[in-house]
């Protein structure tokens, strides 16, 4: 496990370290957006701004800030939404790690915090083109020790095309 790493509920004056945080993780995912019109930068020179709003409005979605030795490392989005349309307790909505913590060890740590912190049954969906996310969650979900009953499906849905990991994480 990473050392230092701390996983916390976002405060809601957290939420501007929140939206520039999503900046970077839009601006790593907009190799994906080729050749399509979404990705695209606006004229101040920053992506669309996700809809964080909920994560403060809905019990049922998460927001996630990580810090590795007191300074931001990533953050978590868990929600409630399911891609392969079959009941969820927690989806992971949103997934991200700073480069410099990249294939250290905090990603993976994280993702077990999270699992353990909230078992039930998960959903972690990843798009067609996201080859390394999907090594990664597949390490992070068949390796976590309280993780069972994973199921992996490849789905082309009007609404997700991609794989989907499903799996229940028991509690500790």
């Amino acid at each position: 496990m990473a050392r230092g790493l701390e996983v916390t509920i976002a405060r809601p004056d957290e939420r501007p370290a929140l939206a520039n945080l999503m900046q970077f993780y839009i601006h790593d995912f907009s190799e994906f957006f080729a050749g399509t019109a979404r990705g695209e930068l606006e004229d101040d020179g920053r992506f669309e701004d996700y809809p964080l709003d909920d994560y403060w409005r809905d019990p049922a979605n998460v927001p996630l800030l990580l810090r590795v030795d007191g300074r931001m490392a990533g953050f978590a989005l868990l929600d409630a939404g399911s891609h392969s349309g079959r009941p969820v307790d927690r989806n992971m909505a949103e997934f991200f790690i700073a480069r410099k913590h990249r294939r250290g060890g905090v990603g993976l740590a994280a993702a077990r915090i999270i699992f353990t912190r909230w078992p039930g049954v998960w959903e972690a969906a990843v798009a067609r083109r996201n080859t390394a996310a999907l090594a990664f969650w597949r390490k992070a979900i068949r390796g976590h020790p309280l993780a069972e009953d994973v199921e992996e499906s490849d789905l082309t849905t009007k609404a997700w095309n991609g794989w989907v990991l499903r799996f229940r994480a028991r509690g500790a």
